[in-house]
């Protein structure tokens, strides 16, 4: 699944002409275009999607829903290693048929 996360705006940079940020997702850190949101400043929050922010949104609102998705183990499905997901649903697979 790919969600809308919000994070917060850490710092801002530009890279070959395009302005990026480093976000804050509640304690995972990526880097995010910021192309959407050209006057976004740092300490701002904003939903990003599939690495680029979309919308501003306020502290309160973004604290809730980071709060939310933590509660339901969203943010680590969206966030995760990947590989490490794999061999964990692997893992559990084959201890399921070892029972069988």
């Amino acid at each position: 699944m790919c969600l809308a996360v919000p994070g917060r705006v850490l710092d801002i940079d530009e890279r070959d002409g395009t302005r990026v940020a480093t976000v804050d997702f509640g304690g995972v850190v990526k880097e995010v275009c910021l192309e959407y949101l050209p006057d976004l400043k740092v300490g701002e929050y904003a939903i990003v999607h599939v690495g680029f922010a979309l919308q501003r949104l306020d502290e309160e609102s973004a604290r809730r829903t980071l709060e939310l998705f933590a509660e339901l183990g969203m943010l680590q499905e969206e966030f995760g290693d990947p590989w490490e997901a794999a061999a964990g649903a692997g893992a559990a697979h084959t201890g399921e048929e070892a029972h069988r």
